[in-house]
């Protein structure tokens, strides 16, 4: 498949326009290639200097990401931005974006797989980021202890959580929002979850956890954006028996 195949391939599958108007990423074929045959795909959660690198030693003819190169506002290609989009371009490295729709899809996104993770049940969209709906909610069966719940998360204990521990003792709602989503706690407060798990947490929403009795999982916003990445390679490469490896630069936040 060329670099233009591939793209339309995980446009059709991701429904990439979804979220037109709402994602601030440029989602689709953000580089293009010089048009050959792509023999080997790279997935990674950021299109940064490490990962194109490390792609292309590893003979990756496109890199497809979470975190693309290109955003609503125009950048200059100047400093990091000119030796990222040279490093692919001396690679012949074609490079797509998929930002909310990769969040928000329902069987390869990163807040279902978190929510597979969890044995979530009874599952309903939630969490509204500028008007797109991206994460999940559903109910746990009997409930589970905080511990058990992380043990589900990060089965092969690599993430490093930080973890605010106010809600029930025993866990039976949960909503989910990956990567940065401070902003959604707000809404599980509102929709009466036990613990909400996310990427990222701030100082400010210590307080309101803690008063309004929910547990919050912050499991880091490149850990939980590595799942969408890593469920989208798997089911590509079933689908179109293109070699594919996944490139993991983690950076601990």
């Amino acid at each position: 498949m060329t670099a233009r195949e591939i793209a339309l391939w995980l446009e059709r599958y991701l429904d990439g326009g979804r979220f037109e108007g709402a994602d601030p990423s440029r989602n689709g074929l953000q580089v293009e290639n010089s048009g050959g045959t792509v023999s080997r795909v790279a997935f990674a959660v950021d299109a940064c200097l490490e990962t194109v690198r490390r792609a292309a030693s590893a003979g990756a003819g496109m890199l497809v990401v979470h975190h693309g190169l290109f955003w609503r506002d125009a950048e200059r290609v100047v400093g990091g931005h000119y030796r990222r989009l040279k490093a692919l371009l001396d690679a012949d490295m074609a490079l797509y974006a998929s930002h909310l729709p990769l969040d928000a899809h329902p069987s390869v996104g990163n807040n279902a797989g978190l929510a597979a993770r969890l044995g979530l049940q009874s599952l309903e969209p939630f969490g509204d980021w500028h008007g797109a709906t991206i994460g999940l909610r559903g109910t746990i069966p009997d409930g589970v202890t905080l511990a058990e719940l992380l043990a589900r998360l990060d089965p092969d204990r690599i993430m490093t959580p930080r973890v605010l521990p106010f809600g029930p003792e025993r866990i039976s709602s949960v909503a989910v929002v990956s990567g940065g989503g401070a902003d959604e706690l707000y809404q599980a407060i509102e929709c009466g979850a036990d613990c909400f798990v996310t990427g990222e947490i701030g100082h400010e929403e210590y307080h309101h956890a803690l008063e309004n009795g929910i547990s919050v999982v912050a499991a880091g916003h490149y850990a939980t954006e590595t799942v969408g990445p890593r469920l989208l390679m798997a089911e590509f490469a079933r689908a179109t028996g293109t070699d594919s490896v996944f490139i993991d630069v983690p950076t601990g936040l």
